[in-house]
């Protein structure tokens, strides 16, 4: 077939083999290799060729002739001395012959999605190794762009490291935990006690360890949509069943309270909110939080309020605790020093049990167990928190008018808007913006494609809008944290994306 691309005999040889793209992937993993499902996807359609090390890849993985999938000339079958089935079999200590059998990840992965650390990030780590230079709009990581941990929280954790080489008790050290008792009872959290709060390695731990507790198989838990993926994952990983109720753009991102009672069945057990919201930079007004309590209220179900952002509001919206407003209610409130304080790698995060505790006596007493089980939290950031908690807020001065965050979160919300086919609402917290794409015009009918073509193309790292489980191929995610003038290169490079991109 004098026509005939890579593309095509990849195509061939996997046809001939009833081999699909997810079977390449994990055959390269049973070698020790690694091959993305973004990798394979370009090859197949055509958009990229791959290096030669991946041919040979490829070829092994369809016992073909490496010369053969590469350029179409020799003989299609394998050239190798040696296929799989002649390799000589492992051998046990009394010299027999046996087959290893293959290791394969858990089926409980199968639903699980992060595609903030997903397929597209995968493909944008392969083109640096190659040497290219990619902006990374992704992930809400601020040391990277430049935004230091205040002296004093650095100054403390020195100090106190000789203090922190044991375990602390499981909950956390008695300062940490009575700093956050006090920042609770500033928020006005009810019937909040020494006893159930909590210190984790970020929230991140703690929510896992929440759903653990929480979900047996075929419990159902309500979670927003857009969300942050971790608790989908999470749910889904502890046996439950997530069940996403939406988010409304047009109501500034507030939660659709008419679809999250509808989704509400006798299964059940809780309801996830995330104030300030990521992706959308939303903060919750009162009349809405007073509506979810009723709503849970009125079916008898636990909150679960993510709070990560709440000391990064801006234009003089106040964050409100859910928590707060429900005293009569079982409560779970998590909060950290990771974006407020810019310590994302210290790792440290906690969660505040509120309101009735006698109806979730038996789930203390899970949290507990699996809170001993991991024996404490990473004990010298938890010596950080009084000083953290406590005195000056260097943050405050990066969300207001002038402030960094503040104005690069201004800048991209205009320059989104600016561009034709694309529209956005503006973020009043937290380092995200989640812009909506007219698919209509750039024919977008798979968002992960539309990320990998902005990657090859522009080199710019975006996580798009199904990774946070939004159910549309129309947003995407873009972090404002880099300085304004990379954020001024990035926005004019998208504006030419957009200007002639067409998908299919």
């Amino acid at each position: 077939m004098t026509n005939e691309t890579f593309a095509d005999r990849l195509r061939q040889a996997m046809a001939e083999r009833g081999l699909k793209q997810a079977d390449l992937v994990h055959g390269a993993s049973a070698r020790g290799e690694k091959l993305g499902k973004s990798q394979v996807s370009q090859y197949v359609s055509g958009k990229v060729v791959p290096r030669a090390n991946v041919v040979a890849l490829l070829a092994a993985l369809l016992d073909v002739d490496g010369a053969w999938l590469a350029t179409g000339e020799g003989a299609r079958a394998s050239a190798r001395p040696e296929t799989a089935s002649q390799k000589p079999a492992a051998r046990t200590s009394e010299n027999r012959s046996v087959t290893m059998r293959e290791f394969k990840k858990s089926s409980k992965l199968d639903n699980v999605l992060y595609d903030v650390r997903g397929p597209v990030a995968d493909e944008a780590a392969r083109m640096e190794n190659e040497g290219l230079r990619i902006l990374k709009l992704n992930i809400g990581n601020p040391a990277p762009f430049g935004f230091r941990t205040p002296d004093e929280v650095v100054h403390d954790m020195r100090q106190q490291l000789p203090d922190c080489e044991g375990y602390s008790d499981s909950r956390g050290l008695f300062s940490a935990r009575k700093a956050i008792m006090q920042y609770a009872q500033l928020k006005h959290l009810p019937n909040v006690s020494m006893e159930h709060i909590y210190t984790g390695n970020g929230v991140s731990e703690l929510i896992q360890l929440c759903m653990n507790v929480l979900l047996n198989t075929g419990d159902e838990i309500l979670i927003p949509a857009p969300d942050y993926p971790l608790w989908t994952a999470c749910a889904t990983l502890a046996g439950g069943t997530p069940v996403h109720y939406l988010c409304d753009e047009d109501a500034e991102w507030t939660p659709d309270l008419a679809d999250m009672e509808s989704k509400i069945t006798s299964n059940t057990k809780a309801l996830v909110i995330i104030n300030p919201n990521n992706p959308t930079g939303a903060v919750y007004p009162r009349e809405v939080l007073e509506q979810i309590v009723e709503i849970a209220r009125r079916h008898q179900l636990m909150i679960f309020s993510d709070e990560i952002y709440d000391r990064l509001c801006m234009d003089g919206y106040q964050h409100i605790s859910i928590a707060s407003l429900a005293p009569d209610l079982p409560c779970v409130t998590f909060s950290g020093l990771s974006k407020s304080h810019m310590v994302a790698g210290y790792r440290i995060g906690w969660m505040i049990l509120s309101g009735n505790k006698r109806c979730m006596k038996d789930f203390i007493y899970g949290i507990n167990m699996l809170s001993n089980m991991r024996l404490c939290s990473n004990v010298p950031a938890q010596s950080i928190v009084q000083t953290a908690l406590g005195g000056y807020q260097s943050v405050e001065r990066y969300v207001e008018p002038g402030g960094r965050i503040y104005d690069q979160r201004n800048f991209v919300y205009e320059a989104l808007n600016d561009i034709d086919g694309i529209t956005a609402v503006k973020p009043k917290a937290a380092f995200y913006i989640f812009p909506k794409i007219d698919v209509k015009k750039f024919n977008i009918t798979d968002d992960e494609q539309f990320a990998l073509d902005l990657l090859h193309e522009k080199h710019i790292l975006i996580t798009r809008g199904g990774g946070f489980n939004w159910p549309k191929p129309d947003h995407f995610r873009i972090v404002y944290l880099p300085r304004m003038g990379v954020l001024r290169e990035a926005m004019t490079d998208l504006a030419d994306f957009f200007a002639h991109y067409r998908q299919g």
